[in-house]
């Protein structure tokens, strides 16, 4: 039964907590310098280059050099103070993004410098996001881990709404050098509010019992015999590789629609509003305790709207389509958040989470890729075919052959 304090509980209660509140202030100003890093240095780099390949290729440098990154992050997040862990490595961003607004400025910014910077930046946030995703349940009880993640997702996502229109309004009425500059100003909060935290239970493991690598394996071998993480992020990452579409959107929007940026800031933005409306769905059906299909349904709902979206040239239909594959993939990305919560031990969980982490980032690199090269090769719509194609088969065997994902029900 349903408690009265339940039943009070919203999906912002999480902000009654004043060492949360600092958590997500600076979650979200991370967040936001993310998406405005992503869309201009994007942009900056297909106008520069008009190739989707060269803008495909920032895949595959953040899929080297994030692997490395990833797989220590989580350890690093389980044995030094995730605070001040989260906050030097905004100061890295910080720096990296200003250097760019420098070059471009002084009009001498060219290609290797964005994929330089791109490498340091994927590193920087590789291993910022365990810790910063750790802290969470030291500044919440247990009781409200569901609404603290559903509610730093979907801000996280408003936030993603905000920043490509933000950057489409820059775009459009100054420049992207400015987009540059105001980029690495917004940075700056993402450094000072996790200095501000003071969370007494922040964890520190010794550093006796085991060395950086070996800890690392143990968390590993933690998420490997985990009864449900493996089949979670099987299916995350089968579905991703062949039809990420985020960091292609200036080729979409010039091939399928006949924009610039403008154009880039609008989908952006129709994205993450779709993913806002799908991380409160989760929240709305949490009386839903096979939340196992609700992820087969979401991914199954995700795959079909590929197929339009390649089809239809009409850029308010787009947006409409963009907005449910954010919505679908939200249901999805809130319910895996939420059980490594659940299920992970608190000296466990900086590991367990960059495990997740490196899932969707390996997936997320490699499909910028797929979809880049093939977009060079085939065209922007037809990959998106056989992405929509290849994502329902694969759905259909993990639906059929994975028991744990059917079988899952939520606490």
């Amino acid at each position: 039964m349903t408690s009265t304090s339940d039943q009070r509980r919203g999906t912002w209660s999480a902000l009654a907590h004043p060492q949360y509140r600092l958590l997500w202030l600076g979650t979200i100003a991370a967040v936001v310098t993310g998406e405005l890093r992503l869309v201009v240095t994007g942009v900056w780099l297909y106008q520069e280059t008009g190739s989707a390949v060269q803008l495909g290729f920032l895949g595959l440098i953040q899929l080297v050099v994030q692997i490395p990154a990833l797989l220590f992050g989580g350890t690093l997040a389980d044995r030094l103070d995730r605070r001040l862990l989260t906050a030097w490595t905004q100061v890295v961003t910080l720096a990296a993004i200003a250097a760019m607004a420098v070059l471009a400025v002084t009009d001498v910014l060219v290609p290797w410098h964005v994929y330089a910077a791109t490498a340091l930046l994927s590193v920087s946030t590789v291993f910022g996001n365990p810790a910063r995703a750790a802290l969470m349940s030291a500044t919440v009880p247990s009781e409200q881990m569901v609404d603290a993640v559903t509610t730093s997702f979907a801000s996280q996502q408003i936030a993603t709404v905000v920043a490509p229109l933000g950057f489409a309004v820059i775009a459009k009425t100054l420049d992207l050098d400015a987009a540059f500059v105001i980029t690495a100003i917004v940075a700056v909060p993402a450094v000072i509010f996790p200095l501000m935290m003071n969370v007494s239970n922040v964890r520190i493991e010794a550093n006796t019992g085991g060395t950086l690598l070996s800890r690392t394996w143990e968390g590993l071998q933690f998420v490997k015999v985990h009864p449900l993480l493996p089949a979670l992020y099987l299916m995350d990452t089968g579905v991703t590789v062949v039809s990420f579409y985020r960091q292609m959107y200036p080729v979409f929007a010039d091939h399928l629609f006949g924009g610039g940026a403008g154009t880039v800031g609008l989908l952006t933005a129709a994205n993450s509003a779709g993913a806002i409306a799908g991380s409160f769905a989760v929240l709305m059906l949490r009386k839903v305790k096979r939340t196992g299909y609700m992820v087969l349904i979401a991914h199954f709902v995700y795959a079909l709207l590929l197929f339009p979206f390649a089809l239809i040239g009409w850029l308010p239909m787009g947006m409409l389509l963009l907005a449910g594959l954010g919505g679908t993939d939200a249901v999805t990305v809130t319910v895996r958040q939420a059980t490594v919560q659940l299920t992970t031990p608190d000296e466990m969980r900086g590991r367990a989470l960059s495990v997740q982490t490196l899932s969707a980032q390996t997936a997320n690199n490699l499909g910028t890729v797929w979809v880049g090269m093939l977009s060079a090769l085939i065209g922007a719509s037809s990959t998106l075919l056989l992405g929509g194609t290849l994502s329902m088969l694969f759905t259909a065997v993990v639906w059929f052959k994975v028991k744990a994902v059917k079988e899952y029900r939520a606490p």
